[in-house]
């Protein structure tokens, strides 16, 4: 249970970027329609918070966290980016501006 809330989090938290023209919802920007760069920037600050949510969820409810190498990190970066897929569809071909 605990491992599809924590999916589907992961699924919500990355297409936030592409769902508002405000940096993290809160800094309003200059430019209108919110530049590609800091989409990109929200979504890698954005990985590093869910990874230390699930660091938390998986120390809280196992007791203790696994050793990991690069490849995993690899892994669920890609994961990341595909989550964000459709946040991505939605504001640059679905939208209309």
């Amino acid at each position: 249970m605990t491992n599809s809330v924590l999916l589907l989090l992961i699924f919500l938290v990355a297409n936030l970027p592409w769902f508002s023209n405000r940096l993290f919802y809160v800094i309003p920007l200059k430019q209108h329609p919110k530049n590609f760069g800091w989409c990109l920037l929200e979504l890698v600050v954005l990985y590093f918070v869910m990874g230390a949510v699930a660091f938390y969820t998986e120390r809280a409810t196992m007791g203790q966290v696994a050793d990991q190498n690069w490849e995993f990190y690899a892994v669920t970066a890609s994961l990341f980016v595909v989550f964000a897929f459709p946040g991505f569809v939605y504001k640059y071909f679905w939208q209309r501006s």
